[in-house]
């Protein structure tokens, strides 16, 4: 029990410095500008996919967490959002590193995944903007209108009150997520992929989902084992975003767009993973 809550206190207390800097962003654009500064900054959103995935692609999940705080207030498109969770790494690369494997097959997997969340984000954007569905979030959404908070203390404090809740909240689910992954055990998560190596970017996926770094750390593991192949794995690192998934269910308001959100991701990582293995691309 110790160690699992030395592990959520670890996990959670690295997203703090996204969390702070991304509501300080967040709240000085709220305060501090106009109206038609926000609209150019949302505009600005057609080449967001573009700086999305390449961010996502550093191994730190606090930049899945900013791209959500970002996506609930409007500041980003939702291609953008996409493309950032599909592009993250997680520990993928500390592990790759760690162990002494190929840079080479490395730098190919973190390509492919730049590769597909571009893409993807600027064909989901596209699709938005000729189906006019983006409509309806035609300004920036206020955090203060949205939490009905007392904002007016000044930018520093409301984003660090808005910090505090989220952090709080994230603490509380990875520490639950961390007991059941505990209780399971990563060898039968693994088990379970090796025993079913046709559906095997179906159960990737599945694991991708778990929504902190277990996810990528039991894939690489098992790719770099010769357990799974490179398809499976990269099923389930597109993915997976880390915590992002909890921080959107938490600030986005409607689960349903939620769960189509989730969805969607999931049916991006699943589709790749199975198109990179019927075509027998090697890493």
């Amino acid at each position: 029990m110790l160690e699992i809550i030395e592990d959520t206190l670890i996990d959670s207390i690295k997203l703090l410095p996204f969390l702070f800097v991304t509501y300080l962003i967040m709240e000085y654009i709220e305060h501090k500008t106009s109206e038609k500064a926000k609209n150019t900054i949302k505009k600005s959103g057609k080449f967001g996919p573009l700086i999305g995935s390449l961010l996502g692609a550093f191994p730190q999940c606090g930049f899945s967490v900013a791209a959500t705080n970002l996506y609930a207030a409007r500041v980003i498109t939702l291609g953008t959002l996409i493309s950032v969770y599909l592009s993250t790494s997680d520990e993928m690369i500390p592990i790759f590193i760690s162990e002494g494997a190929s840079l080479v097959t490395l730098f190919k997997i973190l390509g492919i995944k730049v590769l597909i969340g571009m893409i993807a984000g600027f064909v989901i954007d596209l699709v938005l903007r000729l189906r006019k569905k983006d409509n309806e979030d035609e300004r920036i959404i206020d955090l203060c209108e949205k939490e009905h908070c007392h904002c007016e203390h000044g930018i520093l404090k409301s984003a660090l009150k808005h910090t505090i809740n989220i952090f709080f909240f994230v603490l509380i689910i990875t520490f639950v997520i961390n007991i059941i992954i505990h209780f399971i055990g990563e060898d039968t998560i693994g088990n379970f992929v090796r025993s079913n190596v046709v559906l095997g970017p179906i159960l990737g996926g599945i694991i991708g989902l778990i929504p902190n770094c277990a996810s990528s750390v039991i894939l690489t593991q098992l790719y770099l084992e010769n357990v799974i192949p490179a398809a499976t794995m990269i099923s389930g690192l597109l993915v997976g975003a880390g915590v992002g998934l909890i921080v959107l269910f938490k600030m986005n308001k409607g689960i349903k767009q939620n769960l189509k959100i989730t969805g969607l991701l999931y049916a991006i990582g699943v589709i790749s993973g199975i198109v990179i293995q019927l075509t027998g691309i090697q890493f």
